[in-house]
């Protein structure tokens, strides 16, 4: 992990920078997988499947047997977590449920906004180095309380050709049957056009590499809905001198296992701190079974020393990152500073896979400085605002002119007249 001190701000952007493939090669690459996939469907997903994954895959739909056999092997204690973990994700997003009112903006003029859910959305699950289960109760469940009629499922299998126990549970819990064995940009690629087996989906959702996210950004130029650019993960923590260094090396750590092209980026005005974290991490670090990913996504990763806490604030704004930690005893003063970030920890005792997994929150969040402008995946994610009116003929009669002067001012003759002919059929 490089460490930088007291570096001047007009080099932050280069501190800050996330760690990246050649986007143009990277975009032709992704684009010819969707080109493959718009024409050969099936036949292509089952040939990047051999090449990708290395596995020849008959059927693609995953079967009713494989999902009851996955309930059967799955160990008790790990179906027990994952319902603790669907409780709390499922409150917090029945919270998120918003009641319809209607407001009269003039007399006899009547608006208001409903939630409509959106049919059919795709969800992208990865499992590449990790079977992201997690990531169904994530999608899952608020999709479930829009109401979305149909949800489907892709996530690329395992060496064997099997998707692993606790996808398919997970899925299976929360009401989604319809799952794929696909992954990376040609599971985007045939959720956003479809394929003889995959029925195209009005959005898509879920978290991914760059080639994932690259799919995403591809297909949503090309009128295909999409959640969020959400590439690598990563995370921030601001650590003072009441931050326990123990912690804030797990908290590094638990990202930098995600993959080599995660980053994590620690921030404090006191190098002690900085130290003492940077000896535990390398203590924590030995110990991973997914210690080479982590050494790896450390590479890309960094210290910086500043020199008061207003600077250390306005260099996470400018970074926007997925996840901010805040490991400090007086997190409370730090809250209303920060400005861009996808989900926020606050405290000691809040790590981040708290909610990565269970606290409640959303862990689909916006990543490489898409926080400045983004939100993380919520209930609105599944639905469409549509707004509705009803004018009254008295209320027309009180706006009418209003909008005909407008209308006219602008030039639009029609505008004003669909309004000059209802006024002039309502007899005073």
């Amino acid at each position: 992990m490089q460490i930088s001190q007291y570096p001047d701000q007009s080099i932050w952007p280069e501190l800050l920078k996330r760690p990246t493939i050649d986007n143009k090669l990277l975009q032709k690459q992704v684009g010819q997988i969707i080109g493959d996939v718009k024409k050969g469907g099936d036949k292509a997903l089952k040939r990047f499947a051999k090449k990708f994954d290395q596995i020849s895959i008959k059927n693609l739909k995953v079967t009713d047997k494989e999902i009851k056999q996955a309930s059967k092997v799955l160990p008790d204690e790990l179906k027990e977590a994952i319902a603790a973990a669907e409780k709390n994700i499922r409150t917090f997003h029945l919270s998120q449920k918003e009641e319809i009112r209607k407001v009269e903006t003039t007399a006899g003029v009547t608006c208001w906004r409903k939630s409509i859910p959106i049919r059919r959305v795709g969800l992208y699950i990865p499992g590449g180095t990790a079977p992201l289960f997690s990531t169904i109760l994530m999608l899952g469940i608020p999709a479930s309380i829009a109401g979305c009629k149909e949800v489907v499922l892709c996530t690329p299998p395992s060496k064997d050709g099997t998707i692993h126990p606790a996808i398919l549970y997970t899925a299976n819990l929360v009401g989604i049957t319809e799952i794929y064995k696909c992954g990376g940009a040609q599971a985007i690629a045939a959720m956003a056009f479809g394929t003889s087996s995959i029925y195209k989906v009005d959005k898509i959702f879920g978290p991914g590499n760059q080639y994932v996210t690259a799919a995403k950004q591809l297909v949503q130029m090309e009128g295909v809905a999409i959640d969020m650019p959400a590439g690598p993960s990563e995370v921030c923590v601001y650590a003072d001198e009441s931050a326990v260094p123990e912690f804030v090396a797990a908290d590094l750590l638990s990202q930098a296992e995600h993959g080599a092209d995660s980053q994590v980026l620690l921030v404090s005005t006191d190098m002690s701190v900085i130290e003492k974290i940077l000896i535990s991490l390398e203590e924590q670090v030995s110990q991973l079974s997914r210690k080479g990913i982590a050494t790896k996504a450390l590479e890309n990763s960094r210290a910086i020393l500043l020199h008061t806490k207003q600077d250390a604030m306005n260099l996470i704004n400018q970074y926007a990152p997925e996840h901010l930690i805040i490991a400090s005893s007086s997190y409370d003063s730090y809250i209303d500073l920060i400005e861009n970030a996808g989900s926020v920890f606050l405290g000691n005792y809040t790590p981040e896979s708290a909610g990565d997994y269970a606290s409640g929150t959303n862990h689909t969040l916006p990543t490489n400085g898409y926080a400045n402008a983004y939100s993380g995946v919520s209930l609105d994610s599944f639905v469409k605002k549509v707004t509705f009116q009803h004018i009254s003929s008295s209320g027309i009669k009180v706006l009418g002119n209003t909008i005909i002067t407008m209308a006219s001012a602008e030039g639009l003759d029609a505008h004003a007249n669909a309004v000059k002919v209802r006024l002039s059929s309502i007899k005073n």
